[in-house]
């Protein structure tokens, strides 16, 4: 099976910079060497005006826990914020797995956390229709959440508990359908169910199929509840960050299809760091973990419920993903 590869995505012109203030001073404080402002890069994966504002709550809980100015640094998509990585102007970045990887070989970025949801350090892609008849092969069952939203899923998505799931009803894509994806360089928004469609359909998402990125997971979403594409890719369950908006988007939105299992996204250290910095930041985050305030500000940036380890192991099973594409390491 001959895999496609991604045109190559320009990187962006990135002109934050880190502002140096007071190198030389001493307030009588503790004095770690260290007065430069550390700056974290992000990328939406929800709408960007909210990320702007839980940024800022983020980067204050880690400053409170290092003692140490941290700035948020926004990109518009992971391509920026590797760029970011590469050329000193992020020293803390929180990615995407196939994005993470790649920070790590581009950038010689460290990986040092990983994020748990649902009690888990992986996730799926998951395949949504508002075309049922077509790619529902059973009939859509109910699932109610905690807060009282229904939302509908089919082919045993409902049940399963891991990845893949549904892949049957891939085969009825044909050549030509506009599907939702989320950005080039997102794992569960594009690498992961690409290389799905490519195993299980042997259809080429950027020769076969009209592929349409969406610029966030509730953008997809929102593109086919709107009617205007009728298939789409997210992360599980994506719905949820539409529903305050969409009430009965989980109605109208049917999940049919999983990806296989993909590790969760993380965060990595620019390598230019010394080890106890890295250890400080990774220090810091874990800390975050254990107090309501911080815990708050990383579930309001990425949905994070808690922070373990990096799983090297894991995460090679996303770079082979990413050289499936013909990207380079």
């Amino acid at each position: 099976m001959s895999f496609f590869a991604l045109s190559s995505v320009l990187a962006l012109g990135l002109t934050a910079c880190v502002t140096d203030e007071d190198n030389g001073t001493d307030d009588g404080g503790e004095d770690n060497g260290t007065d430069e402002a550390l700056v974290l890069g992000l990328v939406p994966s929800q709408d960007a005006d909210a990320l702007v504002e839980d940024a800022d709550v983020l980067a204050e809980q880690l400053s409170e826990e290092l003692d140490r100015e941290v700035e948020p640094y926004i990109t518009d998509n992971y391509s920026g914020l590797i760029t970011a990585m590469e050329t000193g102007q992020a020293d803390i970045g929180m990615f995407g797995p196939v994005a993470l990887v790649q920070a790590v070989d581009r950038a010689d970025a460290e990986p040092i956390l990983q994020s748990v949801r649902y009690g888990s350090d992986t996730y799926v892609t998951q395949w949504f229709t508002n075309d049922p008849d077509t790619y529902c092969m059973d009939e859509p069952v109910e699932e109610e959440t905690e807060d009282g939203d229904t939302l509908l899923f089919c082919n045993g998505t409902d049940e399963a508990e891991d990845g893949p799931a549904g892949e049957e009803a891939l085969e009825q894509i044909e050549a030509g359908t506009t599907i939702s994806f989320v950005d080039e360089g997102s794992a569960s928004g594009y690498y992961y169910p690409a290389t799905q469609l490519e195993q299980v359909a042997d259809l080429d998402p950027m020769t076969d199929l009209d592929a349409q990125f969406a610029g966030g997971h509730p953008n997809s979403v929102l593109n086919v509840y709107n009617g205007e594409i009728d298939l789409g890719v997210s992360f599980d369950d994506a719905r949820l960050d539409v529903v305050e908006e969409q009430a009965d988007v989980g109605e109208e939105v049917v999940v049919f299809a999983y990806s296989e299992n993909i590790p969760n996204d993380g965060i990595v250290v620019s390598g230019d760091l010394d080890e106890d910095e890295q250890q400080q930041i990774t220090d810091a985050f874990m800390a975050m973990t254990e107090s309501d305030e911080g815990l708050q500000a990383l579930e309001d940036v990425y949905n994070i419920e808690d922070l373990v380890e990096a799983d090297v192991d894991a995460l090679d099973a996303a770079r082979q993903v990413a050289e499936n594409f013909g990207d380079e390491e």
